[in-house]
């Protein structure tokens, strides 16, 4: 056939990996390269309103028309400006971030330490410090906290060097720290300086798009880069790489406005970080939607994170023909991720236009990814029972890696709607506080995860998996009614 003449000839350009893992590879390149192209065409409903704010300025033909159109087409600009402002930094912190994951469990294999006791350390860390940390980022400003970040990750990729169990443990203690703060210092400063420079809450949603696509491209980048790296500099080289990248990083954010936890200009100033907690803490627990979409980030990542540990052992243990070569598939998976995020544009449009507003629609895009990505993880759990595992082994391996790829397209497709969910139902005054609350139950859930695969069989492991994204679904499907009843409401 076509397809089959077609890998073959891609094949011989490719290293002599097993031939099932370049048929992924390429598959995949050439799904992202159509998928590219077709999203490419496809212009959002914003898009249409930025051309138009173009055309208008080019066409007013009274002073108050024409002024109204500048001021339109210079928000745009500076919106456009703002978001690669901070989509840059986003990249490089993610690229050194990725860095380091794809290349942390064989640098400890390296040193002969007690892996698992590392990894447990960093997620009890981020754990036991999640529910201050988030205080502090609002009381002492999220800029600064975002250097905080830069500066513990160079400090610990640092540390990384040392052949020394003592110091790895302490570097995973502060790795527990930099974590809470990449995922709630980041996003809080992003969203409150949107809203301080008059952005349309809407494109909130472009924003946290790009990233999703950026994430999965600098993850593919991150894993050639890293091996080259490690190729010259041995197992520590992508950690030297990573030091490099978040300096970069953090002479970049040296650049931003600082924002705070407040209300209005200067109240932070008013405010102590044990008030910021204790409000943080009541907003959590009074507020339905805010603990609801606290458990729903819980659920979705908790159940991620733990696919993240079962991949890798699960394809190893159904010994495919020559090998698993982890990197190459790893590549695949990331493809995979972008795809979701190029998507996501399109298919947040479609939900809005089956319900006839925009109100409820980011809910139901969410409702809608889990439930996929829940469906998707019950392939694996029902093909790896014990009583259909031989079969799985001759004719399901190919639905398994199927099922892997698409869950993480799910993973590129609820990352943007997730934080555009999230940064309208938590208050930009507590934000950091919020979000960090929001990792105890997801620590909780990826400790669990990471004991699991270690004492159930791999089909329990994943039904826990369906179990979660099915639970966080259901979750998500009860806001959507709120949600259309609250924008009825504002448009009466």
């Amino acid at each position: 056939t076509m397809l089959a003449a077609t890998l073959g000839f891609v094949k011989q350009f490719l290293p002599d990996w097993p031939e099932w893992a370049l048929d992924v590879l390429i598959i995949m390149t050439g799904l992202l390269l159509v998928t590219g192209a077709l999203t490419s065409l496809y212009v959002t409903e914003e898009e249409k309103q930025d051309q138009e704010y173009v055309k208008k300025d080019g066409a007013a033909t009274t002073n108050g028309a024409a002024e109204a159109a500048k001021s339109q087409h210079e928000l745009l600009a500076k919106y456009h400006g703002f978001r690669f402002k901070y989509v840059s930094v986003y990249a490089v912190i993610m690229l050194a971030d990725w860095m380091q994951g794809t290349h942390m469990y064989t640098l400890y294999m390296s040193y002969g330490v007690n892996v698992s006791a590392l990894f447990l350390t960093g997620f009890l860390s981020g754990g036991i410090f999640a529910p201050f940390l988030g205080s502090f980022v609002d009381k002492f400003g999220r800029k600064r906290s975002c250097i905080v970040y830069c500066l513990l990750e160079i400090a610990i990729n640092v540390m990384e060097g040392y052949e020394n169990f003592t110091v790895l443990m302490i570097g995973r203690v502060m790795g527990g720290v930099s974590t809470n703060l990449l995922f709630s210092a980041f996003e809080s400063w992003m969203t409150t300086e949107h809203r301080h420079q008059g952005f349309p809450e809407s494109w909130l949603s472009r924003t946290y798009s790009q990233c999703s696509i950026v994430n999965g491209a600098t993850a593919i980048f991150a894993g050639v880069v890293a091996q080259f790296l490690e190729d010259f500099f041995g197992h520590i080289g992508p950690f030297h790489g990573a030091v490099g990248l978040t300096t970069v990083a953090m002479l970049m954010i040296l650049g931003w406005k600082e924002n705070y936890g407040e209300e209005q200009a200067g109240d932070h100033s008013k405010s102590t970080i044990v008030h910021q907690f204790v409000e943080g803490w009541k907003t959590t627990i009074r507020d339905s939607r805010v603990w609801r979409i606290g458990m729903i980030q819980a659920l979705s990542e908790g159940a991620m994170y733990t696919f993240v540990f079962m991949w890798v052992p699960t394809l190893l243990s159904l010994e495919p023909a020559g090998g698993v070569p982890t990197g190459c598939v790893f590549s695949a998976l990331m493809m995979a991720i972008t795809m979701g995020g190029l998507i996501f544009p399109p298919f947040q449009a479609l939900v809005k236009m089956v319900l006839g507003s925009e109100a409820g629609s980011s809910e139901l895009c969410a409702s809608i990814v889990y439930l996929v990505a829940s469906a998707t993880m019950a392939i694996p759990a029902v093909l790896l029972t014990p009583a259909d595992i031989e079969s799985t082994i001759l004719g399901g391996f190919a639905s398994i890696i199927a099922s892997f790829m698409v869950v993480e397209m799910c993973v590129g497709l609820f990352m943007p709607v997730a934080g555009t969910l999230r940064a309208h139902y938590v208050p930009d005054a507590l934000q950091g506080g919020i979000l960090n609350i929001f990792r105890l139950p997801l620590n909780a859930i990826v400790v669990s995860g990471t004991y699991a695969t270690n004492v159930l069989p791999t089909h329990v492991v994943f039904q826990m998996v369906c179990g979660c994204f099915l639970a966080a679904a259901v979750l998500q499907v009860t806001m959507i009614e709120g949600a259309m009843r609250t924008g009825k409401a504002k448009a009466d």
